[in-house]
């Protein structure tokens, strides 16, 4: 019998089958990236933002479409993982604005809902790129608006062939993709998402939400802190679903009940967080706001018994301190990195980077945990800006996103900023410095291919200066050293190398020797940054 009409039951079986299928495909889409470095993560990043939205909406597969839709498109914004991650959230976002309301759809109000999506995604994307997964999801909406099928089946069926149709021809709109003779990655990514929709609906699937692994660590920490020193012994987290609530007056009103608050509101709900020694207190006043809904209440002092404390009940039991005017949260990888980004005043270094992209809710948690006025955030990598600039908008604190998409950027940025000054004038000092930063990098190719004109084999060196390779070859000084030859100016005053795990320090250390002599007029520093899969991360200013 044909599927006239879509209730909430069926879009949550489409979307958990969706990201189940899209993380049993992720390593694929990964192999579509087209750079062959080591750093092509489209599919980890989609299927983990994707992943993240469905455990939103676990308990809600009997609820109406336009709720299970609005609680997915939440899940995935908070979730949302590099910039293909951010896109499909906004095509989550699309999706719930078009079911809005709704307790089922009929087709139609079914395929608007798609081409909804695709205006988001494009909405998100300041320059729009033709041949990439906005094209994709485009070709699915317009599939599906222009379509003249009667039942759901025939749309979904429609849909998912004009739109694989589409992914096939990326190759002729981007020369890139052609070169590499590959199809777009986050069209692929798309184009599975809508497979997985497809097998559920035509298979009449109901899915299961693949449990993550959640490995307990015991917190070296716990060791320096003793129960006493645990002034607030309930760790409670709730969510109120409130159209009108206040949270920054809700904030103010359990302000004496505890420390650790955060109380964070989008749209209809309001997220918080508390240590406490009367939960009830907090609860009975968050009740008079509206509905209550993932209540949590963990004794902290219980679990400081056992040592298994979560890092982030680690980190947020600190001593109450005076609101600062700044504070910095940074992204990095590698201990060495790390701890030049702390030695330069940054509050909270969250670990990530290539293959490893913090979500808007990672940054979100390190930005809730400062006590500060104003807040920078500095990516410190491409993938990463546009998560950062979504917690901006999400977030109830000033955050200012320093857009630096490189290490040695954001070194650079944070070296610029003046306590004295007003944030407007650190924002704009900070950001004018991104561009007297030159960045290349040293580290290997991950498969073959040709690129710029080059040859490429699996194994090879590669030297990239902003991005772009500049040098093969088989050695990683011989092509350091070529890349410093191309960006090394007479205007130059400083290079600076930072080492990764990979390096012999000893040859590092006779290399920065031959560096500094070649280069007798520039200041020459070398780090130990620890960072892994690139070899040399070198800055010239």
């Amino acid at each position: 019998m044909s599927i006239l009409k879509i209730n909430g039951e069926k879009f949550y079986n489409m979307m958990v089958n969706a990201s189940n299928t899209l993380e049993e495909q992720k390593e694929y889409v990964n192999s579509l990236n087209v750079f062959p470095v080591p750093d092509g993560d489209t599919g980890t990043n989609m299927s983990m933002t994707f992943k993240a939205a469905v455990e939103e909406i676990k308990d809600l597969k009997n609820e109406p479409i336009g709720k299970v839709a609005k609680t997915l498109a939440k899940g995935a914004l908070m979730g949302a993982r590099g910039n293909s991650g951010v896109i499909l959230s906004q095509i989550l976002r699309g999706f719930a604005k078009g079911l809005e309301g709704k307790t089922e759809v009929d087709v139609k109000e079914f395929a608007e809902s798609i081409m909804e999506g695709a205006r988001s995604a494009y909405k998100a994307v300041m320059r729009p790129t033709e041949g990439t997964i906005l094209t994709v999801v485009r070709a699915a909406g317009e599939s599906a608006v222009n379509s003249s099928a009667m039942d759901a089946e025939t749309l979904i069926k429609e849909v998912y062939e004009h739109t694989k149709i589409t992914l096939n021809k990326t190759p002729e709109m981007l020369p890139v993709l052609k070169k590499a003779k590959v199809v777009d990655a986050g069209g692929m990514g798309f184009l599975v998402i809508l497979q997985g929709m497809k097998d559920a609906l035509l298979g009449n699937i109901r899915a299961q939400i693949e449990d993550k692994a959640i490995i307990p660590t015991q917190n070296e920490a716990a060791q320096y802190i003793s129960e006493e020193d645990i002034k607030f012994a309930y760790c409670t987290e709730f969510i109120i679903l409130s159209e009108d609530g206040d949270s920054n007056a809700f904030r103010a009103e359990i302000e004496s009940l505890g420390d650790s608050i955060i109380a964070v509101a989008f749209e209809d709900v309001i997220k918080v967080h508390i240590h406490t020694n009367d939960p009830g207190a907090v609860l009975s006043k968050a009740v008079q706001l509206g509905e209550l809904s993932k209540i949590k209440i963990e004794n902290m002092k219980e679990q400081h018994r056992h040592l298994v404390l979560e890092d982030e009940l680690v980190t947020e039991e600190v001593t109450a301190e005076e609101t600062k005017k700044y504070g910095f949260v940074s992204v990095a990888m590698g201990e060495g990195i790390t701890n030049i980004f702390k030695d330069l005043g940054v509050d909270i270094v969250i670990e990530g980077g290539q293959t490893m992209n913090p979500s808007t809710q990672d940054i979100l948690d390190a930005v809730n945990k400062i006590n500060a006025d104003n807040i920078f955030v500095l990516p410190n990598n491409k993938n990463i800006v546009m998560a950062a600039s979504q917690a901006v908008e999400i977030s109830d604190k000033n955050i200012i996103v320093i857009p630096s998409k490189t290490i040695p950027q954001g070194i650079t940025a944070l070296t610029v900023f003046n306590s004295e000054a007003e944030v407007e004038e650190n924002k704009e000092a900070m950001t004018e410095s991104l561009s007297n930063v030159t960045t290349a990098s040293v580290t290997y190719a991950v498969r073959d291919t040709e690129m710029d004109g080059k040859e490429i084999k699996e194994g090879n060196i590669l030297g990239l200066v902003e991005g772009k390779i500049s040098e093969v070859g088989a050695d990683i000084f011989e092509v350091c050293e070529k890349l410093l030859e191309n960006t090394v100016t007479e205007d130059s005053e400083l290079i600076t190398i930072l080492y990764g795990n990979d390096c012999n320090e000893n040859e590092v250390n006779d290399f920065v020797e031959k560096i500094e002599d070649k280069y007798s007029d520039l200041d020459v520093q070398a780090y130990k940054g620890n960072q892994p899969l690139y070899y040399f991360i070198l800055s010239v200013e």
